[in-house]
């Protein structure tokens, strides 16, 4: 079986690290890919958004499914080019994609279909976004969030008025995120735990894969401006079998008949990116790929074969026994560039990477690299995910850091406190779920 994976980050490289390995692959190809990715696949220069160039790679090619990692082509409608040219892909199609590239769409949808979420406005000005502010609907703090995608950068949690006009204007005025701030959506700012949650979805069926919690601020304890994660540990151990049982009857299921009712199907991954309140799991975000840094925690605790269930789901004949989940626990910690998630210096050379993954039970994952003069370098803001899997989060939290240790890169950052949130669960019940 010849597989394409379309991106180039640590997303991309956990994927191809456990599908190069399965059986029946006989070739694996990625666009673009990076310097970690280039020792599993060959690697094909082409732009994930240029859907065009990747449906004709894929046609010269005879691959036998296209696996998309990020957001963009899906936007752009990757999944429908592929079907309209009978090429076999596992992704949603751009209608469906929507959920998270559209958070206006989101919340409407949820409302059409009974998706327990927070209540919101949608402001299509700024003088809108002024006038819901001052009239204190929603009290402070509030949420403020980018309609169109923005690099994971487009929510803010305003405390005060003063930070939601900073907000507003950020996004309104100044157009800091382009056309994705023209509208925003403004809502209850939800109190509790967050997690997140991943299914294997065919349009019909969805199969539950696990869960995980991961940290967007760029420092310790939770401070700074957000970013595109600073890692993640799986599975979290906030969602047991009852809240699992509730995620699936309260949100991903509707999603799927939701999507049907309205004329489309959702096939591919659905993250859910979920608020564990007093009154149930609410939906703070989808996402309708794989996450990142959460796949790079997940993809080592698969104990079976993936790309069957992958491609099953791509046809929408997917069963329930094809992934299994192996005994113990994974932290990831992501390696970033100096100056993340601000502008970052590329081209500076990594050094320790075979030392990091010679660490028992430690894989590294490369998302911001390249190779110049036959040596890794930086590409981009992250650059590495660490990942130490263990039978606790004490184990694997000492075999991430050990390793993380062994980098050397000018100016590096990386969080100290990743998967300190798993060892401090509290013995209060989380939620109160209907599944009890």
């Amino acid at each position: 079986m010849k597989v394409l994976i379309v991106g180039g980050g640590g997303r991309e490289h956990a994927l191809a690290s456990k599908i190069s390995r399965e059986r029946g692959v006989s070739n694996l190809l990625c666009a673009p890919g990076n310097a970690g990715i280039a020792r599993l696949a060959q690697l094909v220069p082409i732009d994930p958004s240029d859907v065009d160039a990747l449906c004709a790679l894929a046609a010269h090619e005879s691959i036998d499914l296209t696996i998309i990692g990020p957001e963009a082509p899906l936007d752009r409608g990757i999944v429908d080019r592929f079907w309209s040219a009978g090429l076999r892909v596992f992704g949603p199609p751009r209608r469906a994609a929507q959920l998270e590239c559209s958070k206006v769409f989101a919340k409407g949808f949820m409302a059409r279909h009974g998706i327990p979420t927070a209540r919101y406005r949608v402001c299509d000005s700024a003088q809108d976004a002024r006038t819901l502010l001052a009239s204190g609907e929603f009290g402070f703090p509030v949420v403020l969030k980018a309609d169109g995608l923005a690099a994971g950068k487009g929510v803010v949690v305003a405390a005060t008025h003063e930070e939601a006009e900073a907000a507003v204007r950020a996004a309104m005025d100044e157009r800091q995120f382009g056309d994705a701030g023209a509208r925003l959506v403004i809502e209850e700012c939800l109190s509790g735990p967050e997690v997140s949650f991943f299914a294997v979805c065919d349009g019909t069926r969805a199969v539950p894969l696990t869960s995980a919690q991961d940290h967007k601020r760029v420092f310790d304890d939770d401070r700074g401006p957000n970013t595109g994660g600073m890692g993640a540990f799986a599975p979290s151990p906030l969602v047991d079998a009852a809240v699992q049982a509730e995620v699936m009857r309260s949100i991903i299921e509707p999603v799927l008949r939701g999507m049907r009712a309205e004329g489309t199907e959702y096939r591919g991954f659905l993250y859910a990116g979920l608020m564990l309140t007093c009154s149930g799991p609410k939906v703070i975000e989808f996402n309708v790929r794989f996450g990142d840094p959460e796949a790079q925690a997940i993809m080592p605790l698969i104990d079976s074969d993936l790309l069957p269930s992958l491609s099953a789901a791509a046809d929408g004949h997917l069963v329930s026994s094809g992934l299994r989940m192996r005994t113990g626990v994974s932290v990831g910690v992501v390696i970033a560039s100096g100056g993340y998630p601000g502008p970052v210096k590329n081209g500076l050379p990594i050094r320790g990477l075979e030392e990091a993954e010679r660490v028992n039970g430690v894989t590294v994952f490369h998302a911001g690299t390249a190779i110049h003069d036959n040596q890794v370098v930086t590409s981009g803001g992250r650059v590495l995910t660490i990942v130490g899997t263990g039978a606790d989060y004490h184990e694997a939290r000492a075999r991430a850091y050990e390793a993380a240790g062994c980098i050397q890169l000018e100016g590096m950052q990386y969080r100290r406190d990743i998967g300190v949130k798993a060892l401090q669960r509290s013995t209060q019940p989380i939620i109160e779920s209907s599944a009890h």
